[in-house]
């Protein structure tokens, strides 16, 4: 049983943004400031990858730990009620994430995955951004 109206859930679940978030801001704003430039959220690349660096025919997802699942991370939690609908919501979740890198490995793309809870640490960020090989700027 839900603890909220019908209403109050939608209108709380409209609130949940799907770009523009505060993770994908702060890793934006960490790849400006190493020197990157990129393309957001490009529709013709599977997926439609949060952001795109052409030169380096690379795409990063930001990912959120609770709708995308970061394994063993405390923010991936099921929520109480309703776990079979949420079990089955994850599960395509992960399926089409899986479907999008796995086209996206396909046409030639590398691909980096940030979680959420990585963007609390922008020092460990930026050495998971530099520790990729051929991903830095001329």
């Amino acid at each position: 049983m839900d603890r909220i109206s019908k209403e109050h859930r939608s209108w709380n679940m409209s609130r949940i943004r799907g770009r523009d978030t505060k993770p994908e801001k702060v890793v934006r704003s960490l790849l400006h400031r190493m020197g990157y430039r990129f393309r957001l959220h490009r529709r013709d690349l599977p997926g439609r990858p949060d952001i795109v660096l052409p030169k380096y025919r690379t795409v990063i997802f930001v990912h959120g730990c609770f709708w995308h699942r970061h394994p063993g991370c405390r923010y991936a939690y099921t929520p109480r009620t309703r776990v079979s609908f949420w079990k089955e919501k994850f599960r395509r979740n992960t399926a089409r994430d899986a479907e999008a890198r796995a086209l996206l490995r396909k046409a030639g793309w590398r691909q980096v995955v940030v979680w959420e809870c990585q963007t609390r640490h922008q020092d460990r960020l930026a050495e998971l951004l530099e520790s990729i090989s051929g991903y830095a700027p001329d």
